[in-house]
């Protein structure tokens, strides 16, 4: 004889006061006749489930539970735990299941918190998630790479761009192309909590991190650390994350270059923006990034380059800024002001309001680099220019910018002549 759950029983009920036969009731619900049978003799005696009437083993040490459930924290409690310290400080010889029923009968399930559905209107949001892909196939090689998803919340327009790594100058040059892709910049990117973007906390309480607060600046958007362990708050671009391991999948090919593998995806993504819907809108999500672009802030003319470090220095009186151990020129003028350094690939900038003031190379060799053009000019109205050079600074000048092998002697003799 099969068993009838609650539901069961009640389409049972339903069904013999419409009049289906028996044997009918049994098929429908997949068990035999004998079982129908029972079930309605039970129903019409009035019977009920004797095992709703005992009173569980755990009941014996109800004071015991009570105070266990005082001591712990607001929140989910481990029944396993509270099992244990049972058997352990009490002699209990019950199962778990018995507190685990116990406990369901006493203590009811705390309420249940209904979530905001939000929609939010055109050009406000995006949101932003890595998605990992190991072992891909790229030219002879086999390597681990890592897209991100950048996708629009209210058209669900996406961009996805390829890296091999997740670090700070991967972040901003994927999150710079995507937003390309995109065409511009909606007012908020929100973003897990990753350390590219929050140096400290998470959530709304993070602490934003400083290099990647001066580039969200310069792009112009807000950014919005998602609560942690709450993926709904970026069910979006988790959804299009899915989709592009199901319907714009590469593994298992082969591809020349990463290039190519961008161009495929986008193409790709092409594809699927047309054959999608817009929930928003019932239209094609092609059709609704369309009205959805005119209302995203353009992209500056000359886009940022990635930097993975960005901090603030002193110019010294020797128009020098100390960064990574080095010492590098800027132009007198910014002599005792604070100027903006940044860590780019194989460069270092210095900015002063937002406009750059000077290059050098990065993590060379030499601890001191300087640029003798930083050193000339007018008088300002609050920096007087730096003394000109005299005739042995400008003779030390000539030897250092010749190579030694076309250094002649005369050169060393007319130094000497200066230096009587």
């Amino acid at each position: 004889m099969g068993r009838l759950e609650n539901e069961a029983r009640t389409a049972m009920t339903v069904l013999l006061k419409q009049g289906h036969s028996q044997s009918a009731v049994a098929r429908m619900l997949g068990v035999s006749e004998g079982t129908v049978r029972y079930h309605r003799r039970r129903s019409a005696a009035g019977a009920v489930d004797g095992r709703t009437t005992q009173v569980g083993k755990a009941a014996a040490v109800a004071e015991a539970i009570a105070h266990w459930r005082s001591q712990q924290p607001v929140g989910r409690v481990n029944l396993a735990a509270l099992h244990d310290w049972l058997k352990r400080e009490h002699g209990y010889n019950g199962s778990l299941k018995s507190v685990q029923g116990y406990w369901k009968r006493t203590f009811p399930a705390p309420a249940i918190r209904a979530r905001r559905r939000v929609e939010t209107p055109m050009g406000a949001q995006a949101q932003v998630d890595w998605a990992e892909y190991p072992g891909m196939v790229i030219g002879s090689e086999t390597v681990d790479l890592v897209a991100l998803v950048v996708t629009l919340s209210w058209s669900r327009k996406r961009a996805v761009v390829w890296a091999r790594s997740k670090d700070m100058l991967s972040w901003q040059s994927c999150q710079t192309a995507c937003l390309q892709r995109l065409g511009g910049v909606p007012a908020v990117l929100r973003i897990d909590n990753v350390k590219t973007a929050l140096s400290g906390g998470a959530g709304a309480w993070g602490t934003i991190n400083e290099t990647y607060r001066r580039f969200a600046a310069q792009l112009c958007f807000h950014v919005d650390a998602c609560q942690p362990r709450h993926p709904q708050g970026k069910g979006k671009v988790e959804r299009t994350v899915r989709d592009q391991r199901e319907a714009v999948d590469p593994r298992g090919q082969v591809f020349d270059s990463l290039e190519d593998l961008q161009v495929w995806t986008d193409a790709r993504l092409e594809e699927r923006a047309h054959h999608l819907r817009c929930p928003a809108t019932g239209t094609s999500v092609a059709a609704a990034w369309e009205q959805e672009r005119r209302l995203l802030t353009p992209l500056p003319e000359t886009l940022p380059e990635p930097f993975d470090i960005v901090v603030r220095r002193p110019v010294g009186p020797d128009c020098m800024v100390n960064f990574e151990g080095r010492q590098y020129s800027v132009p007198f003028r910014f002599v005792r002001q604070e100027v903006e350094v940044r860590g780019l690939a194989g460069r270092v900038q210095m900015l002063k309001d937002c406009a750059v003031i000077a290059e050098h190379p990065r993590g060379t060799d030499m601890l001191i680099l300087r640029n003798e053009a930083h050193y000339e000019g007018e008088d300002t109205e609050r920096v007087r220019a730096p003394m000109p050079l005299g005739r042995m600074g400008r003779r030390l000048q000539e030897i250092a910018a010749a190579k030694v092998q076309h250094r002649s002697l005369d050169l060393y003799a007319r130094l000497a002549e200066v230096a009587r």
